[in-house]
């Protein structure tokens, strides 16, 4: 009797889907074949799902393939991340894969079995300019850009902890400096065109505000956002339904209205004035003072390189965002076509700077997919001197790479604003996930440099790296991206100085006599 009253439920309930369907005039499919049509909505949402586990190969899938996930997934929860029975690459035939070429001998190498992977800079961030908070950062692996608001509070506070575990440092992002960013991490401080946490109501820039941010956080550097590889040149819109009270007094605007961020700066208009800009915070606060961007046209980075060579201003670093960066949503044809991939676009600008002997007065930091080995260690061959990890780092901490990051309805609780997806991050736990995943990236870089010959992967050279096409031709970094001798190297006294640091042993502690 019970089961006869639960078919006769169900039969009705399809029913009335039916009817609903046949009636219905949004829906061509739905009309024609009412019921059985739902079925092609719930395939095509979770078509990106079936696509991870069922329909491609371990090398195929993208932004990360299944052997990437799985490798920073394995390295995040120290398991075995090793791979057996060969290559997934199709190696014979395969269009631009990187290729190290080890060395049969070399110098001292670092100790690769201490388990927190020390990997510093090779560079002091701001000594060149000789600003009065300059420091060498300890970890050339930090975590990049990521507001609160696009990530939620649990997980910008497990990124924050695990970058202070690790010794690395965390970016703010441009959405302001929230309660969660104070974990222990060291923080890296973003301006955007919005100059969230720092403006007035009109939208200014305000210096007195951007004082009292830096003096009540652990703040080592201001970075200021010109673009970002995900949406260079485009800005933005928060809608009024996301501006939370938390995120409204975070952000410095009114809570429950729309926000749109400007495409470009109101601080400054050019080359000339930005510059202005950048001595001016870095002479109030004291830090080190960089830019963020994606490469499109070369024009802005010429009149850059050429104002820097007069000696009297400029940037303390510069952060390339390649074109495959993805953690802001954008619309396709910027997600796909709008601004330079990574090693295109940082190889023009490093060469503008080289051009004009400038490399050694800047530290270059690259993002954009860089968290893998491969990439990282083609990045420094580059003339990279730091990476910065963003949706890697969203992975060590549980990301499946659902692709539903612009929807709020990440079902992972980590970019999304709710509630009930958030609590599913245990912000400790995933903290010690994202250190390790970090140590196990330096471990690795270490290994790769080793390999090469030298202590650290700033040594890498752009004649260590071959670019394949199949098996029938290769061609070096420095042919690929028509580097001169010497570019992409550090200065002899630099390389001195970060060999020495790796690879001296410090003096065993003795009891003094008596």
């Amino acid at each position: 009797m019970r089961a006869r009253s639960i078919g006769a439920a169900a039969a009705t309930a399809l029913a009335l889907v039916a009817a609903r369907d046949l009636v219905q005039k949004k829906h061509a499919l739905l009309r024609n074949f009412p019921v059985i049509g739902h079925a092609r909505y719930l395939l095509e949402t979770i078509g990106p799902e079936l696509r991870q586990y069922v329909v491609t190969s371990n090398e195929e899938e993208r932004p990360f393939s299944r052997d990437q996930r799985t490798w920073i997934y394995a390295s995040a929860k120290e398991e075995n991340n090793y791979f057996g029975f060969g290559t997934d690459v199709d190696v014979e035939h395969v269009q631009g894969h990187a290729y190290v070429k080890q060395r049969t001998f070399a110098g001292t190498l670092p100790d690769l079995h201490d388990p927190q992977a020390p990997l510093p800079s090779a560079k002091v961030l701001g000594g060149p300019r000789g600003r009065a908070k300059a420091f060498r950062p300890a970890s050339v692996v930090n975590i990049s850009a990521m507001s609160f608001g696009s990530l939620s509070g649990a997980a910008i506070t497990a990124l924050n902890k695990g970058a202070a575990l690790a010794g690395a440092m965390q970016n703010t992002g441009e959405g302001g400096l929230s309660q969660y960013h104070h974990n222990g991490g060291d923080l890296v401080l973003q301006i955007g065109t919005s100059y969230f946490g720092c403006r007035n109501e009109d939208g200014t820039f305000n210096l007195d505000k951007l004082k009292n941010v830096v003096a009540g956080a652990p703040v080592k550097a201001i970075e200021i956002k010109l673009s970002q590889g995900a949406k260079p040149g485009l800005g933005g819109m928060l809608p009024g339904a996301k501006v939370t009270p938390e995120i409204a007094r975070i952000r410095g605007i009114p809570a429950g209205k729309d926000c749109a961020s400007p495409s470009r700066h109101t601080a400054f208009h050019d080359v000339d004035s930005m510059l202005d800009f950048v001595e001016l915070l870095a002479t109030e606060t004291g830090l080190p003072v960089g830019i963020k961007s994606a490469v499109g046209e070369m024009s802005f980075w010429q009149e850059l390189a050429s104002l820097m060579a007069r000696g009297d201003r400029g940037v303390d670093f510069v952060t390339i965002d390649g074109g495959e960066g993805g953690t802001g949503a954008a619309p396709l044809i910027f997600t796909d076509s709008v601004s330079l991939p990574f090693r295109m676009g940082f190889s023009r600008v490093y060469s503008t700077f080289a051009e004009r002997g400038l490399t050694d007065d800047l530290t270059f930091i690259g993002s954009g997919k860089l968290g893998l080995p491969e990439n990282a260690a083609v990045a420094f061959a580059l003339g990279v001197d730091m990476i910065n990890v963003a949706r890697e780092a969203m992975l060590s901490i549980g990301c499946i790479q659902a692709q539903k990051c612009h929807t709020d309805k990440c079902p992972t609780g980590i970019a999304t604003q709710n509630p009930w997806l958030v609590r599913g991050v245990d912000a400790p736990s995933k903290a010690t996930r994202a250190a390790v995943y970090l140590r196990t990236l330096r471990k690795e870089l270490l290994k790769v440099s080793g390999a090469v010959g030298v202590a650290h992967p700033a040594l890498i050279t752009t004649t260590d790296i071959e670019i394949m096409n199949g098996d029938y031709d290769a061609r070096t970094l420095a042919s690929v991206y028509g580097y001169k001798d010497g570019w992409g190297e550090l200065g002899p006294e630099l390389a001195q100085e970060i060999t020495a640091l790796l690879t001296v042993k410090p003096t065993p502690f003795q009891k003094p006599a008596g």
